[in-house]
């Protein structure tokens, strides 16, 4: 497959992760409507929550996986990139079209959030995550710290490359990986959105603050570095130790899934 054809493909599938996840925290996560009513001032909840923000998350890549993964490999994240780099599954070569394709695609996606919630009368870029941003101090959902969701953010990517790498190795089951990547991302959402709204994932981070405002882009750095790190940590891991062989095994992207 062409690297046209392969950028196309993450571009496509880094905007329906970021309008899928993102846009369900956005639209639906608090949604509440006046049929709802239990008493007169009392409303029960009909938004998806917590829960379902994480499930959002995992159901974008499991699918975007299914459907682009044959193509593209199904990376849909720059830390994915990495870590697969890392890992000796993906060449350096193509590092850079596949971060700017996943890049451009979650500006798109983010844009398109912006563009339907605005359309609701009274919408405003207020709180401390407008539009779903990812976020430490003030910006944290939970008020972390800088540390706290540095080491988060970290170990959060290095587990999910992990799962990557280890449901996409020659001897594992065939055709279930986007099954255990998609599940694997809720996990990591479930965990760690109280603590920096869930990243793991630089393109997702940047396309939604690049709607946000100054402020909320000036945090991006942290979810450029560290989900880079834990990536490469993991794809450095997995081929020392997990690997069936030392030598470079570089493998086509198509195997992702």
């Amino acid at each position: 497959m062409s690297l046209t054809k392969r950028c196309l493909a993450e571009f496509i599938g880094t905007l329906w992760l970021v309008l899928g996840g993102c846009g369900s925290a956005v639209l639906a996560a608090a949604y509440t409507a006046d049929a709802a009513k239990i008493s007169e001032n009392t409303s029960f909840p009909l938004g998806i929550g917590l829960v379902g923000v994480s499930l959002a998350f995992g159901l974008t890549v499991l699918t975007g996986a299914y459907a682009f993964g044959h193509i593209s490999g199904g990376h849909f994240n720059p830390a994915v990139s990495f870590g697969l780099w890392a890992g000796k599954r993906f060449p350096g070569s193509d590092l850079l079209p596949y971060i700017v394709s996943q890049v451009i695609g979650a500006v798109v996606g983010a844009g398109i959030i912006y563009l339907i919630a605005s359309g609701k009368t009274g919408f405003a870029l207020t709180g401390s995550n407008p539009l779903a941003t990812n976020g430490y101090g003030t910006h944290s959902p939970g008020a972390y710290t800088l540390f706290a969701c540095f080491i988060s953010e970290v170990v959060m990517t290095f587990m999910f490359l992990l799962i990557i790498l280890g449901v996409t190795d020659s001897r594992a089951p065939k055709g279930f990986a986007p099954l255990a990547i998609g599940f694997g991302l809720t996990l990591i959402h479930l965990i760690s959105i109280p603590v920096t709204n869930t990243s793991v994932n630089p393109a997702r981070s940047t396309g939604v603050a690049l709607f946000a405002g100054v402020e909320l882009f000036s945090q991006v750095w942290l979810f450029w570095i560290a989900p880079i790190l834990g990536a490469i940590l993991a794809g450095w891991l997995y081929i020392a130790v997990f690997s069936e062989s030392t030598v470079d095994e570089r493998q086509n992207v198509k195997e992702l899934v």
